[in-house]
């Protein structure tokens, strides 16, 4: 996949124009395969954050997470990056990578021998 300047330009150019109005996307187009698609998308979280907080996000990313970077950077101090960061994930939903299984998703597991019994009492009587 190749990165187009004009696109970004153009995205940017969309995200001025709302001024922080939710967008939503109705057609999409794959240009290789010339098939488009019609109906209701919504956007990644990270596209729906405003320009600014997408550029420091970038930022951060190419900062690889250190913060004195992003100080010397946008010319702040400490408290005002841990902040902003603060703020921005506060727009995002966070997945939970190690969520705890409901009853039944135990004894389904169960039931299809993916856990011993053994496995599924312990994991039931840590729900309670």
């Amino acid at each position: 996949m190749t990165h187009n300047p004009k696109s970004a330009s153009d995205w940017q150019d969309l995200l001025r124009i709302a001024q922080g109005s939710p967008l939503v996307v109705e057609r999409i187009r794959i240009a290789e395969k010339d098939i488009a698609v019609e109906g209701h998308f919504t956007l990644p979280e990270l596209a729906r954050l405003s320009l600014e907080d997408q550029v420091f996000v970038t930022a951060f990313l190419r900062s690889h997470g250190t913060i004195k970077e992003m100080e010397q950077t946008f010319g702040v101090s400490y408290p005002t990056i841990k902040a902003r960061l603060t703020r921005i994930a506060s727009q995002l939903e966070f997945i939970d990578t190690n969520p705890t299984p409901s009853r039944s998703e135990v004894l389904e597991r169960l039931k299809n021998g993916e856990i011993n019994a053994a496995d599924a009492i312990r994991e039931l009587e840590a729900l309670k």
